[in-house]
C-alpha cells in the first residue's frame, strides 16, 4: 500500500514563511508609530488635568509639553504641530502631525495623527 504524504511541502512552508515575515515586518515598522501616538495622548490628558492649564499662555504650554514629551519618548511632535485655541469659552489643546515610515524600497506608510483635549484643570471623566 502506498501512503499519501501528509503535511506541508518545502515550497508551501517557504510561502507561508514569506507571508508571515511580511506581516511581521509591517508590524515591527508600524508599532513604534502608534506607541508614540498613545504616549502623546497620555501626555496631553495629563497636562489637561493639571491645575491652571487653561490659563497658561501658549508659550508656557508648549514648554511644559516639550518636557513631558521628551520624558515619554515622543520625537515626532514639533512646535508648529501644537495649537492652543478657545472654542466656546473652553481652552483646547490640539496636536496634529504626520509620520512617514519607510517600509522597503520606495514604499512608505504615512500616519496622520490628530488629537484635541479640553484644558479644564480636571481629570477627564470616563
Amino acid at each position: 500500500m502506498i501512503s499519501k504524504p501528509r503535511g506541508m511541502t518545502l515550497m508551501s512552508f517557504v510561502m507561508v514563511l514569506v507571508v508571515v515575515g511580511f506581516f511581521a515586518l509591517i508590524i515591527m515598522k508600524l508599532f513604534p508609530m502608534y506607541s508614540e501616538y498613545l504616549n502623546l495622548k497620555g501626555v496631553m490628558e495629563e497636562y489637561a488635568a493639571q491645575p491652571n492649564s487653561a490659563s497658561s499662555p501658549p508659550a508656557n504650554i508648549y514648554r511644559d509639553l516639550e518636557r513631558r514629551l521628551d520624558i515619554a519618548y515622543v520625537n515626532s511632535v514639533k512646535k508648529e504641530h501644537v495649537k492652543v485655541f478657545r472654542e466656546g469659552g473652553v481652552a483646547k489643546l490640539n496636536i496634529a502631525y504626520e509620520v512617514r515610515v519607510p517600509l522597503f524600497g520606495n514604499l512608505d506608510v504615512i500616519g496622520k495623527f490628530d488629537n484635541t483635549v479640553d484644558l479644564t484643570g480636571r481629570p477627564p471623566s470616563d
